[in-house]
Formats: C-alpha cells, sequence, structure tokens
C-alpha cells in the first residue's frame, strides 16, 4: 500500500497500540517491537502478530512454541522498552540484561514493566511478503494493577530508529 493508490490517507490516520513480542526456543531468547497485531478470532480465541523477516527474533520465533505479546504503558519505563526493544538489535545487544523479565510458559520472557501480557501458543505461521504472521492461541497473561489509563501507540515511537529495516 502506499500513498499513490490512495491508501496513505487510510494508514495515516491510524495509531494502534504496539507491542514487545518475546521469544525463547532454547537457551536462546528474542524479543522486538511490533506495529502489526491484533485478536483476529472470537471462538477460538486468537491473536496474530506479524514479525520481520529481517528482525533476530523472527529467527528465534520460527522455532518457538510460545511467544508473549506485552502491552507498554505510556510512561517513561514504556518508552525505555521501546526503545530497548525496537532501537536496537539482539544480534547486537543482550536486551534482556537491560529489562526486568521473568520466564514464562516454555521459558518465554515475560517483561516486569509491561501494561499487560499474554502468552500465547504458536498454532500456525503464515507468510505475508516480509513478514511473518504468527496466529497464537492464548495461555496465560497478567497485567499491572492498576491498569494504566492506556498504551503506548504507533505515533508515540515514530521517530524511533529501528534496530533492523523493516
Amino acid at each position: 500500500m502506499n500513498a499513490a493508490d490512495g491508501t496513505g490517507a487510510f494508514l495515516g490516520l491510524l495509531d494502534p497500540p504496539v507491542y514487545v513480542v518475546t521469544a525463547a526456543a532454547g537457551e536462546e531468547r528474542a524479543g522486538c517491537l511490533v506495529g502489526f497485531g491484533s485478536q483476529c478470532s472470537i471462538h477460538p480465541e486468537r491473536f496474530a502478530v506479524w514479525l520481520s523477516h529481517a528482525n533476530r527474533t523472527h529467527r528465534v520465533a520460527s522455532r518457538a512454541e510460545v511467544l508473549a505479546v506485552h502491552l507498554l504503558p505510556p510512561d517513561d519505563a514504556g518508552a525505555a522498552l521501546a526503545r530497548l526493544f525496537g532501537g536496537s538489535t539482539g544480534d547486537e545487544v543482550d536486551k534482556f540484561a537491560r529489562a526486568a523479565w521473568r520466564p514464562g510458559p516454555a521459558g518465554v520472557p515475560v517483561l516486569a514493566d509491561a501494561a499487560a501480557w499474554f502468552a500465547g501458543r504458536v498454532v500456525e505461521r503464515v507468510g505475508g511478503g516480509d513478514h511473518t504472521g504468527f496466529l497464537l492461541a492464548p495461555l496465560t497473561g497478567g497485567g499491572a494493577e492498576p491498569p494504566p489509563p492506556a498504551v503506548l501507540t504507533l505515533r508515540d515511537v515514530s521517530g524511533l530508529d529501528p534496530g533492523h529495516p523493516a
């Protein structure tokens, strides 16, 4: 989609939440900031996240049984997590040495400062251009108490220089 076909105006109005998706396969952990994700089924409950092929997290998630999806609070802690997981690459930085986390189901990292999170079993992987969609069946989740009034959105991170090109 591009501005020439008229979709630019549509896409410019969107301000979806951003997510940090984490994965673990064996002893390897990875995580990245994701702008493409959504609930996609009610019965059965399903959520899809799309990871760029250029991203190290994609390589780890391709071998993972479970992914964790985190919403970030719109505060300094959320902005710091967005910069860490969106502005650096796990090819060069151990992001988990710089963020508070605990192991979740199947060892997937769960970020302590997330506004809310869930872990989901990967039930399908779907190709989609330069991204792969990971269809998740939610297993468990949690959130901050009290929950924040809002979450970090795409506009909040629009000035972030990505660790990898999309």
